[in-house]
């Protein structure tokens, strides 16, 4: 599908006047063949890719963030709901988990779409934390990207962000 669409723009760019090289389109092609070809997909439903959520989710209930930086591909980026910076190793995010952790989070999803490719997922929506520790809620959109690592899902971009807006 990408290729039929790149080829398509190529196409449409050179009918405009546009100087295109002529061997990126051919260049692309053989690439994806070439990845497409060698590729073996790991079958997975939906309610997999929602199960995920849940073991990331047990995992808070541990306290341990080096448990829940378990459930991320080693360099996995994650943008989280409660800091300015990107988190992009191990230890950054177990240095942010320790404070996540402190007042005792419990996630639930409020609303999801998840869609998957071969190799990958991702499970996007709304979700709510419960502070356990001071009761306090805190609603927030959400995006899991995993990736199929050859024996496990693990999550490779993990983006959170509260609602900007309340409900009135």
């Amino acid at each position: 599908m990408k290729i039929l669409s790149l080829l398509g723009l190529c196409s449409s760019l050179l009918t405009l006047g546009m100087n295109v090289p002529a061997t990126f389109a051919q260049d692309y092609e053989a690439d994806a063949e070439v990845e497409t070809t060698n590729a073996i997909c790991e079958r997975v439903t939906e309610e997999d890719i929602a199960s995920l959520f849940d073991r990331w989710n047990e995992s808070l209930g541990t306290g341990n963030p080096e448990n829940v930086v378990t459930n991320y591909a080693e360099n996995a980026i994650l943008l989280a709901t409660v800091s300015n910076n990107p988190k992009l190793n191990t230890e950054d995010k177990i240095e942010y988990f320790e404070r996540f952790l402190e007042n005792k989070p419990i996630g639930t999803i409020d609303q999801r779409t998840i869609f998957i490719g071969c190799n990958t997922a991702v499970d996007s929506g709304l979700y709510t934390f419960t502070f356990n520790k001071t009761g306090e809620e805190v609603q927030a959109r959400y995006s899991y990207t995993y990736t199929w690592d050859g024996s496990e899902w693990l999550i490779i971009n993990h983006h959170s962000s509260k609602l900007p807006e309340t409900e009135s």
